[in-house]
């Protein structure tokens, strides 16, 4: 999983509440068991029109927010069913970062096993971020974990809080399996004891 420390980005403004995991990735992009390839399908019954174009007032499909690598959204983002392709294809696609009132649950801790950086703030600093994130690609948005602070494009900054340990996995890029690959020499030790001591089992 890769590490996150500063993110500066464009951000692009998703002011809707309850957007659940079906409207992130419907259901019959759930096929794959592959991280990569889902970007295209993001967000897809709003993104394309029933043949299959894309609908020009989509947020995402403006040319100032195609590059998008955060995301400001309304309360309740990642509501629905737990599936992890949701944030597989927001990363994919590009997004790193998710700023909101709040998140469900199992979508907030899927995200942080991914590599994307979930913020909860009040809503009266989403709405400032929102109206940031209106002004299009020249509205630079800088996240930084280390410090947990974001910084507008006019100087403003806001700050927010994270659990410890989350922010440790992500500073240093770790997911379940980078946990546990942290503790490599010990499990090695634990091993050769037991085939040492136990070479019958």
């Amino acid at each position: 999983m890769e590490k996150f420390t500063i993110l500066t980005g464009v951000a692009a403004p998703m002011p809707m509440i309850n957007i659940d995991t079906d409207m992130i990735i419907p259901k019959q992009f759930l096929k794959t068991i592959k991280r990569t390839g889902l970007g295209k399908s993001l967000f897809h019954e709003m993104r394309y029109d029933e043949q299959g174009s894309p609908v020009a007032d989509f947020v995402l499909n403006k040319p100032a927010y195609k590059n998008a690598e955060i995301l400001v959204a309304g309360d309740n983002f990642g509501c629905g069913s737990s599936r992890e392709h949701a944030p597989w294809a927001l990363l994919d696609f590009g997004i790193q970062c998710i700023i909101a009132p709040s998140f469900a649950d199992i979508f907030y801790n899927n995200c942080f096993k991914n590599g994307i950086l979930p913020i909860r703030l009040p809503q009266h600093e989403v709405d400032l971020l929102l109206d940031d994130a209106s002004r299009g690609s020249n509205a630079m948005i800088t996240v930084d974990l280390e410090i947990q602070e974001i910084r507008g494009p006019d100087g403003g900054m806001i700050t927010f809080d994270i659990d410890p340990f989350l922010k440790h996995c992500l500073l240093n890029g770790l997911d379940d399996i980078g946990l546990t690959l942290e503790n490599k020499t010990r499990i090695d030790d634990f091993e050769a004891g037991m085939s040492e001591g136990r070479g019958w089992l």
